[in-house]
C-alpha cells in the first residue's frame, strides 16, 4: 500500500476513534446530569411528603406500625409517646455530623407504656473525646416513665464501615433487626427523632435534625455543571474538526 494511501487509512480509523470517544463522553456527562436532575426531583417530592405528613395529627404510641410496610407510610409524621428509657441498651453511633461537629449520635430503646413492645429513639447528638476513643460522654437520662415527642424516622442512616462491631456500646452502624435478635427487645421497625422540648430538663444532647431534602439546590448545581461539560466537549469536537481546519 502506498504511503500516500496508509496514512489517508490511519487518519480516517483515527476520526473514527476520536468521534466515538467523543460520543460517549457527552453521552455520559449529560447522563449524570439528567441522574443530578433527578435526584432533585426526587427530594423534592420527599419534601412535599414531610409537608404533608407533618400537618397530620401526631400518633401515639399504640398507632405505631408493626411492619415495615406500615412503618414507611409513618415516616414523617409528629408523634407523642410515653414509656421508659432502656439505658443499658443505649448504642452510640460513631462518626456522626451536627452544626460541623463530629460525634456520637445517641439511641436509646424507649419501652412503651401503651402497648408490648420497644422503639428506637435516636435522641440526639453528643460529642466525642478523641484522646481516649473508648471513653463515653455523659448523658442524663431520666428514671421512670417519661413523655417523647419527636418525628417517626427512617432507621438509622448507614455509613461505610470495614467491618462490623458485633457488641459494644459504640457502633458505627445498628440494624433494628440485628439488634432486636441480640437485646432479645421486640423493637418495631422504625425509629423516632427526639424534638426538644420547652421546660424539659436538659439532657446534655444536640437536636438540631436536618430535613432530608435540605441540599436539594445542590443537584440542580451538578446537573449544569455535567450538561456545561458535555456541551464543551462537543464544541471542542465540532472545532477542531470542522471549524479550525477551514480557518488555516
Amino acid at each position: 500500500m502506498p504511503a500516500a494511501a496508509a496514512r489517508a487509512s490511519s487518519g480516517h480509523w483515527r476520526g473514527i476513534v476520536v468521534l466515538l470517544a467523543t460520543l460517549a463522553a457527552v453521552a455520559l456527562a449529560a447522563r449524570l446530569g439528567v441522574w443530578q436532575l433527578d435526584r432533585a426531583a426526587l427530594k423534592n417530592a420527599l419534601q412535599a411528603t414531610l409537608d404533608a405528613r407533618s400537618t397530620e395529627p401526631a400518633l401515639n404510641a399504640a398507632s405505631l406500625a408493626r411492619a415495615a410496610a406500615g412503618a414507611e407510610a409513618q415516616h414523617f409524621r409528629r408523634i407523642v409517646m410515653r414509656g421508659r428509657w432502656l439505658t443499658e441498651r443505649t448504642i452510640f453511633l460513631d462518626n456522626r455530623q451536627m452544626d460541623g461537629k463530629v460525634g456520637f449520635f445517641v439511641v436509646t430503646p424507649l419501652a412503651l407504656e401503651s402497648s408490648t413492645g420497644a422503639v428506637l429513639v435516636q435522641r440526639g447528638w453528643a460529642p466525642r473525646d478523641f484522646s481516649e476513643r473508648a471513653a463515653l460522654p455523659s448523658v442524663a437520662t431520666p428514671a421512670g416513665i417519661v413523655t417523647v415527642e419527636g418525628t417517626v424516622a427512617p432507621p438509622p442512616s448507614r455509613l461505610f464501615q470495614f467491618a462490623d462491631a458485633a457488641s459494644g456500646p459504640i457502633r458505627q452502624n445498628l440494624d433494628i433487626a440485628s439488634f432486636a435478635r441480640e437485646s432479645g427487645l421486640d423493637l418495631l421497625p422504625l425509629s423516632v427523632l427526639q424534638h426538644d422540648v420547652p421546660g424539659a430538663r436538659p439532657d446534655g444532647l444536640v437536636r438540631h435534625w436536618l430535613p432530608p431534602a435540605t441540599d436539594v439546590q445542590k443537584h440542580y448545581g451538578y446537573a449544569v455543571q455535567w450538561f456545561a461539560i458535555a456541551a464543551g466537549i462537543a464544541f471542542l469536537y465540532v472545532w477542531h474538526r470542522f471549524i479550525r481546519p477551514r480557518r488555516r
